[in-house]
């Protein structure tokens, strides 16, 4: 009778007994099984490589979500139509309220809807000077006044605005912190643009069929008064998100930040990193154009 393990070349290589006929399959196959699994392990756990950096957490959501649960709606212009685009409407100011998590005030406008019997209500936020009551008009026709409604093409140069549109027909999306507000600059009605300073100073070449409120947003000097004590700082970012208090780098340990460790506080190589690191790298000054403080003179560009 052929003995199955001495036939097999690598019975003898794992210890198996040549009168053992039973056992061979089921010990050669248990050690072949063992040592493909240990050619396809790595040599390390990935339980064993540190903590993933706060950056990479937030990008998950879960807890670093925004808490929307007390916001009291979107906060955007009256949505585009032809009533706009050739004429004006005109709305009323219902009352002026605040929005938690938002530093600046939010008026209710209430318009009359031209296509069906029934009001529709609008929440922007209020220019400063807007009080309840007063009428606003929103449209290419409607009057150059703090709160009124205008694309840019309609506006002359110089003017403050809020609640701009970055393009047209979005509902605005710039300039709405408190006390923003962006500056027109210049127009081109050949190419249909215009040139508009941002808030942080920045131009930008938009669209001038990109609407805007007239005025800068309310609010402005929110800033100016410090915080003085952590139980406010809790209170104000509590409505936002979960961003407070945030510990730095140089404070945790080297298992849970690239800066941390050491016997003092320090970073100890260059803050700057590569646009290319993996995610657990990427702290500090990423792809920075320059490093340092701004030195000689500030040239304003007056166009």
């Amino acid at each position: 009778m052929n003995d199955p393990a001495g036939d097999h070349p690598r019975a003898h290589a794992i210890g198996v007994e040549e009168d053992d006929e039973q056992q061979v399959p089921r010990q050669l196959s248990a050690a072949l099984a063992w040592k493909k699994q240990q050619s396809l392990t790595p040599p390390f756990s990935l339980s064993q490589m540190g903590k993933i950096i706060r950056g990479c957490r937030k990008g998950k959501g879960s807890i670093f979500k925004s808490h929307t649960r007390n916001r009291i709606g979107q906060v955007k212009l009256r949505a585009l139509d032809y009533a706009e685009r050739q004429g004006y409407m005109k709305g009323v100011v219902k009352e002026i309220v605040h929005e938690p998590g938002r530093g600046a005030p939010v008026a209710r406008v209430q318009f009359q809807d031209p296509y069906r019997y029934k009001r529709s209500n609008e929440l922007v936020c209020a220019a400063e000077g807007m009080y309840s009551g007063q009428f606003i008009y929103a449209g290419k026709k409607a009057a150059l006044v703090v709160g009124n409604i205008l694309p840019l093409y309609q506006m002359p140069e110089g003017t403050l605005i809020c609640n701009l549109e970055a393009k047209a027909g979005d509902r605005g999306k710039i300039a709405k912190c408190s006390g923003d507000y962006a500056t027109i600059v210049t127009h081109d009605f050949d190419k249909g643009t215009t040139r508009v300073r941002m808030p942080s100073g920045s131009k930008k070449t938009m669209s001038n069929k990109c609407r805007a409120m007239v005025g800068l947003v309310a609010g402005g000097g929110r800033t100016d008064k410090p915080l003085l004590k952590a139980g406010r700082a809790f209170h104000k970012y509590r409505v936002k998100r979960n961003e407070w208090p945030r510990t730095r780098g140089v404070a945790m340990n080297p298992v849970e930040h690239p800066h941390g460790g050491g016997n003092h506080q320090h970073i100890g190589h260059p803050s700057t990193t590569r646009r290319i690191d993996p995610a657990g790298k990427k702290v500090g000054l990423i792809a920075a154009r320059r490093t340092g403080r701004i030195a000689g003179k500030k040239i304003v560009d007056k166009d």
